[in-house]
């Protein structure tokens, strides 16, 4: 991985993962080219067998969790440009850290990987330099790997510090960061902005991170303290997020506390059986569907082909369809080689009741009817 600070990438210019930026307009399917893993062979699809009547959802195969189950890393990803003039969106997709890494790998407690998107505002700089140094500055902290958290927060302090002191990036370019890595079942996320992670749970939405909005109560709370303002949904009536590496007009000196801090909230998962996928994104994909919806939607195609890039794909084009405004940027990992398994809603008979208050409408009714 690059030592030094990027140069900025030329607006209509995009890169994912570890390409070289191009110039001109970004492809409308941009992927990643950070790949680490094998191949990715389809595996016979399984058939979506639903019901729709009310009930609890079973699983039709066993459900007991292998006192030794350890998850295999395999993702998609897919950037498309949106209604936007340029691509300020960055990702990075890492299924295998040791194989990344190559002899510059420390010692790591188990089989790792690393992904992360990165939503830039005001230029593609402060994403572009993110994306391209972060998952360096997390394995080579003196924290790593005894304490991975203590590591990932330094790095992104440590990225917005180089950012204010670089003489070829724009120091007030910014972008918001969510991180997720990855050691055996051990899966931590770290967010510092409004992307989103969410963990797919046998068809269950779990959300692993906050958006964190000027508006939500306790970032409000804390940039008020801080003699920050909250204006119609802006942080000093200027950006739309709480939290963001870069943005240096808008912070004081390093090492000071202001309301725009780079500081990451963290989520810490043990991962089971049941954990199927997880899925992260970019504020655009999550301004136009529920994190349920993009479950739902990535289970069903996993499902039908197994496929997480196919499935990132089907994401970004169906927020385009719901009309998305901004950048699109999501990423698809799976835990397994398998297709998820079928679930099914048992039938079984609703009893019908009207409350008290019906009753008494419809007597109501009833005895204005007898009374005309």
């Amino acid at each position: 991985m690059s030592g030094g600070v990027e140069p900025e990438t030329p607006p209509g210019s995009s890169s994912g993962g570890g390409s070289t930026p191009v110039s001109g307009k970004p492809p409308r399917h941009h992927l990643t080219s950070i790949r680490h893993c094998a191949s990715s062979a389809r595996i016979a699809a399984a058939t979506a067998d639903f019901d729709l009547d009310s009930g609890t959802l079973s699983l039709i195969s066993p459900t007991d969790i292998r006192p030794g189950f350890l998850p295999v890393f395999r993702s998609g990803s897919c950037a498309d440009i949106g209604t936007k003039s340029y691509m300020e969106d960055e990702h990075v997709c890492v299924d295998n850290l040791i194989e990344h890494l190559g002899i510059h790998c420390p010692p790591i407690p188990a089989p790792g990987a690393f992904y992360g998107v990165f939503d830039g505002h005001g230029g593609t700089d402060a994403a572009c330099f993110v994306r391209k140094n972060l998952l360096r500055f997390i394995i080579e902290d003196g924290h790593f790997p005894s304490s991975i958290e203590k590591a990932i927060r330094s790095a992104f302090v440590k990225a917005d510090h180089a950012i204010a002191d670089s003489h070829s990036l724009d120091r007030n370019s910014g972008t918001t960061a969510l991180t997720a890595l990855i050691f055996g079942r051990t899966l931590l996320v770290a967010n510092a902005g409004d992307c989103r992670a969410v963990l797919g749970k046998r068809g269950r939405a779990v959300e692993l991170s906050r958006d964190h909005k000027p508006s939500c109560r306790s970032e409000k709370i804390r940039i008020e303290g801080l003699g920050g303002t909250v204006f119609d949904g802006y942080l000093n009536g200027q950006l739309s997020v709480a939290r963001a590496i870069g943005d240096w007009h808008m912070k004081g000196s390093k090492g000071s506390r202001c309301p725009l801090t780079a500081e990451p909230e963290f989520q810490e998962v043990r991962l089971t059986e049941e954990d199927e996928f997880l899925l992260i994104g970019c504020d655009g994909l999550w301004d136009v569907m529920t994190s349920q919806c993009a479950v739902t939607m990535v289970r069903n195609e996993l499902m039908a082909h197994n496929d997480p890039e196919r499935c990132s794909h089907e994401l970004v084009q169906e927020a385009l369809r719901r009309n998305s405004c901004d950048n699109l940027t999501a990423v698809v990992v799976c835990f397994s080689s398998d297709p998820p398994p079928q679930i099914q809603v048992p039938r079984f008979r609703v009893r019908r009741s009207i409350s008290m208050e019906g009753l008494h409408m419809l007597k109501g009714a009833l005895d204005s009817n007898a009374a005309s």
